[in-house]
């Protein structure tokens, strides 16, 4: 294998060359304290970054041994290592050189939420970064000495900064990183035995500092949370010091069943469920979230005017449709389709879809609801009979969700106390404080003769499963067998297909969108043999995902390759994306 000679008189031959010269330094090069692999150079300057690999053994990284124990402590080192890289480059800072994406250097570090990453894995031995460098160019021709300045000097002294002169005070927060999350992971495997969907930790600061940002409010600017007494619990956690002082996590547990969060507007009940709903993963020792733990199965349910619907069972919520003009028989809404669906029927959709992906809870904020959806009062009962409206609202509905399907709801809701009735528990925040308002609540409810009727509908039941149908996916794109890209968090392209992400509030960064990308085009090719269903889809993908781990996802992955930056997505997100595929094909499974 080559060396930093060899590679420094490759970048001197092609210097001043066309730009697909600097193909000749693709493979391996092998320095004193890592092997550095070019993958793939990009097609020129202002294409996406060329994609490379620095692969570094353990015992030249020294890394404490502690951190490698088991599968949640290495996806949490890795995120560590991750972030240190970056960190190093930011100190560094290679300098930008010549046109386009020249000088740079970036890696798939991630925001505060964890996720299994390919920007940093472990093999036997060693540990590898999956970087992205900009190749220098004066218009379109090497810059071949600025190229040999960037990787052989500025790039090894990034390398070892990050990972191999390390202070031991460096060590000490790697250690106290990993044991952090792995206590996430800890109280988030004990919530269901403790009859919990979550646990908001004392002291956790939940506000962020504005609107369109992820980092916490300055602590002088807020109120650390403190649990009510009525649901205070407690977690010994396998770590002391790690997410709080001590080895006792204390804090509100949120019940399984029926929860609303009601206030004043400005009080935050949002707050709150948005931390709620991105706590399905684990948070990062700083964020101020790192001791609210949510069960990974709460999926995050809003109205989505305009999404298609591709053969959903609604009919728990929607069903006697009236006819239209032409039409003889009404609308089966136990296979409901419709290419720009309205705000009550995507919510509808989105709860049964939600649930057959395998929810085990839904979060739902009034502020994007459906009001027709939520809730027809005792005056509008009077005056529109059941007969004569096909939606039967959630409140009629969110006590059987539960006690028929084991599926709990945790409600933001600050503009109907009709939900007083069906609710297990009512916590009030006031300034950012939780309370006990329960008992209060119900004896309200009771007092009150307004409150409306349950209306009598057939009893609720799991919706109808659908197998989905592999011819609908077509990933081909002009002459290209596969094309997938997406832009952000909002949006895949599968083909010609453009799958709008913007109602999944549940996806926390880009590379997971790649990834489910790349996650549709697998199971379309692999797993859709037009008798599995759905969920059942779902289930491989988590087992490939465990087993092979993501880089698979890459559709011309072969081993030893960058499979580019991807962080692993939920089930549930993948559901999510599916379903909005407006060429989604169905059939639904037949009711043993």
């Amino acid at each position: 294998m080559a060396g930093p000679l060899e590679f420094a008189a490759t970048l001197e031959r092609i210097d001043g060359k066309g730009y697909k010269a600097y193909r000749d330094i693709e493979g391996p090069w092998s320095f004193s304290e890592f092997v550095l692999f070019v993958d793939r150079v990009q097609s020129d300057p202002f294409a996406a970054p060329s994609k490379l690999r620095v692969r570094v053994d353990l015992d030249v990284a020294r890394l404490p041994d502690s951190i490698l124990n088991n599968r949640i402590r290495k996806i949490a080192a890795a995120s560590w290592l991750a972030r240190a890289f970056r960190n190093a480059i930011a100190e560094i800072a290679p300098r930008r050189l010549g046109t386009g994406k020249g000088g740079l250097v970036s890696i798939d570090a991630g925001g505060p939420e964890i996720l299994e990453r390919s920007a940093v894995v472990f093999g036997e031995g060693w540990v590898e970064a999956r970087i992205e460098t900009g190749l220098p160019a004066a218009g379109r021709r090497v810059l071949g000495r600025e190229a040999s300045t960037l990787l052989i000097e500025t790039l090894p002294e990034i390398i070892l900064r990050a990972w191999i002169d390390r202070d031991p005070s460096e060590d000490d927060d790697l250690v106290h990183f990993v044991d952090c999350v792995e206590n996430q992971f800890f109280v988030r495997a004990k919530l269901a035995d403790r009859g919990l969907v979550a646990f908001v930790g004392d002291g956790a600061i939940l506000p962020r500092e504005s609107g369109a940002s992820e980092h916490p409010m300055a602590r002088e600017h807020c109120l650390p949370f403190e649990s009510p007494e009525a649901f205070r619990v407690e977690f010994e956690v396998p770590h002391p010091n790690a997410g709080t002082p001590g080895r006792i996590w204390r804090g509100m547990g949120v019940p399984r069943g029926v929860v609303l969060l009601v206030g004043g507007g400005y009080h935050g009940k949002s707050t709150l469920l948005r931390a709620l709903e991105r706590a399905v993963v684990p948070h990062v020792p700083g964020d101020g979230r790192e001791t609210v733990v949510s069960d990974p199965g709460l999926v995050k349910i809003r109205a989505e005017d305009g999404r298609a619907i591709s053969g959903v069972d609604i009919q728990a919520f929607i069903d006697r449709l009236p006819l239209r003009p032409g039409e003889s028989e009404a609308r089966d809404t136990r296979m409901f389709s419709t290419p720009d669906a309205s705000g009550s029927t995507s919510q509808a959709a989105n709860i049964a879809e939600a649930i057959e992906a395998g929810a085990t809870g839904l979060l739902l904020d009034e502020d994007t609801s459906a009001t027709n959806f939520m809730v027809r009062d005792a005056r509008m009962q009077a005056l529109i009979h059941p007969r004569d409206e096909p939606i039967t609202p959630f409140i009629d509905r969110v006590r059987e969700l539960y006690e028929g399907l084991g599926v709990s709801t945790v409600l933001v809701m600050g503009g109907s106390g009709d939900y007083f009735e069906v609710a297990d528990a009512i916590i009030e925040m006031k300034a950012y404080q939780p309370r006990d308002v329960s008992e209060r609540a119900k004896e309200i409810a009771a007092s009150s003769n307004t409150a409306p009727k349950i209306e009598s509908r057939a009893p609720l039941g799991p919706p109808r499963d659908r197998v989905p149908l592999a011819a609908s996916f077509d990933a081909r794109r002009g002459r290209k067998d596969v094309k997938l890209s997406s832009r952000g968090c909002e949006e895949i392209v599968y083909g010609t297909t453009e799958i709008d992400l913007r109602g999944m509030e549940q996806l926390f960064d880009p590379s997971q969108t790649r990834a489910i990308a790349g996650a549709v085009h697998l199971a379309a090719r692999t797993m859709m043999n037009g008798t599995s269903p759905l969920r059942e889809i779902l289930d491989a993908l988590e087992r490939f995902f465990d087993e092979e781990g993501l880089d698979a996802l890459d559709p011309y992955h072969r081993a030893d390759r960058h499979p580019g930056s991807l962080a692993r997505p939920r089930r549930f997100e993948i559901a999510a994306a599916i379903n909005r595929m407006r060429t989604l094909g169905v059939r639904h499974v037949e009711t043993r």
